[in-house]
């Protein structure tokens, strides 16, 4: 009867010793993951300082007003967004930059979530082609993109000039054309990632319950896909109107766009007012993003209370009714 107590009281001290052990490994692996974690987010911090101080210094150097050196900090002063903003030249590249790139987001995203939604219902071996097309072309360097539009378009505008008399030229429209070229093949594959993410037992069931194709499209498919709608959008909202290197082989007389502005004022000597016009781009960019990051937010919020209100039956049956 001796020897199983003398066990079992000693069980008690294996186990304890062996806790000790498995405490002292849990303690140095803690220490080392703190270590890396803490190096981690320094590097972070690090990064982010990297990329953002540059721009908070344009930003808090064009209230500078001084006259002379840029970057001799003279007292804060709002002149030179006044002489940007009245400045009839930075009007016309910015209602240029304003019509270049909403005009390209628009086809980009018309077009791109057709494309999308038309290779989503296509068979594997006609859709492989057309998705690798689509990476190439985001995958080719810009400028490539760009000598590319440029040959395409003085070439094809000298045989339609000489064959049928016309007068085209580079412009608006070379602008738009070669800068929706890159953004459409953007909006395609973020709605093509959010419908093979997508749940597809709401199309099923409305399908079941004798929905139309046109309307389950607008009751379902849609809202499902619309912050990737927003999205893609918005990013070629953003790259068309930041865009430099395209812009410069394929623009015309008379379509300047801002950021051609400023890089031909940049040429004389950064200035208190190149600050202030880049500010302003920085500040229509930010004011866009937020709108749509609202807009994303409201109709997420709007689909998780709808979900949970109604079925896909009951929003089917109420629109029938």
């Amino acid at each position: 009867m001796s020897a199983p107590a003398t066990s079992v009281a000693r069980a008690p001290e294996g186990a304890s010793g062996v806790d000790v052990a498995h405490g002292g490994v849990r303690q140095k692996k803690d220490r080392v993951g703190s270590l890396v974690e803490g190096w981690l987010r320094g590097h972070a911090v690090l990064i982010y300082a990297f990329l953002y101080i540059p721009i908070v210094v344009v930003v808090v150097f064009s209230f500078n007003a001084t006259d002379r050196r840029v970057t001799q900090w003279e007292g804060f002063s709002l002149k030179w967004y006044e002489s940007v903003l009245n400045d009839t030249v930075v009007q016309g590249a910015l209602a240029n930059s304003l019509i270049v790139a909403t005009s390209t987001a628009v086809i980009a995203t018309i077009f791109g979530t057709m494309a999308a939604l038309g290779l989503q219902r296509a068979p594997r071996w006609f859709r492989a082609p057309f998705e690798a097309l689509t990476f190439i072309s985001i995958i080719v360097p810009e400028i490539v993109i760009a000598l590319a539009t440029l040959v395409f378009f003085s070439s094809t505008f000298d045989i339609l000039n000489s064959l049928l008399d016309l007068k085209l030229r580079l412009g608006f429209q070379t602008i738009i054309a070669a800068h929706a070229l890159f953004n459409i093949s953007l909006v395609m594959l973020l709605v093509r990632a959010r419908l093979s993410g997508m749940d597809r037992t709401h199309v099923e069931a409305s399908y079941d319950l004798y929905g139309t194709p046109w309307r389950t499209f607008w009751q379902i498919t849609f809202p499902q896909l619309l912050p990737a709608i927003i999205a893609g959008s918005l990013l070629s909202f953003t790259f068309s109107f930041d865009d430099y290197v395209i812009t410069t082989f394929v623009s015309g007389a008379g379509s300047t766009t801002l950021p051609l502005y400023v890089f031909s004022t940049i040429r004389k000597g950064v200035t208190p007012a190149t600050n202030a016009v880049a500010a302003v781009m920085l500040l229509i960019t930010l004011s866009i993003l937020l709108i749509g990051q609202i807009a994303v937010w409201r109709n997420a919020r709007r689909s998780g209370q709808h979900g949970a209100q109604a079925s896909v039956a009951g929003m089917i049956t109420e629109q029938s009714g």
